[in-house]
């Protein structure tokens, strides 16, 4: 289009590689005026499963996900422990995790864990390897914004508060 004189910067023909400055210069193809969107959109998601994300930040800075956790067994105080000092598993170091126990029943324990990391498939790997099958895993919170009663597959848009505790954590 450029190539063809149909996109023009301020009234002169645009040329390959051109910088433009949104909100200064005036941007047209084909005669329309290009407008930008009015404001960025920030959505909280009750991610279903088989959606991947990631949690995780390549400049190593922490990132908190608080999961409630349901396991084949009951776990002895020395496996709460051993998470609260982290993990090796194969070769692999896991951050240490904040785990306590909210209920039991007779075969399976209810457990609240807080990550520092978010890598995949964190939760179920590090319960593998201590021994015990996880039987059911809820997100309710990253960093602070809850999950509340947003269903499976949903989404809704933050509030200002919670976008400006979102920039605050990455700053």
């Amino acid at each position: 289009m450029i190539d063809a004189g149909e996109v023009a910067v301020n009234g002169e023909p645009a040329r390959r590689g051109q910088q433009v400055t949104p909100g200064v210069d005036q941007v047209r193809i084909q005669g329309r005026l290009v407008e930008l969107a009015a404001e960025r959109a920030y959505l909280m998601m009750n991610k279903p499963t088989g959606v991947l994300t990631s949690v995780g930040d390549r400049r190593g800075r922490p990132t908190v996900t608080d999961d409630h956790v349901v396991i084949d067994g009951q776990p002895e105080p020395a496996t709460l422990r051993r998470l609260a000092r982290g993990l090796v598993i194969a070769g692999e170091r896991f951050e240490p995790i904040d785990a306590r126990v909210l209920s039991t029943d007779a075969k399976t324990a209810r457990i609240a864990m807080v990550l520092h990391e978010g890598r995949k498939r964190e939760i179920r790997r590090l319960w593998q390897a201590l021994g015990y099958r996880v039987l059911d895993l809820q997100r309710v919170r990253i960093d602070g914004l809850h999950l509340g009663t947003l269903k499976e597959g949903k989404r809704r848009p933050l509030t200002a508060a919670e976008v400006a505790r979102l920039k605050a954590a990455v700053s």
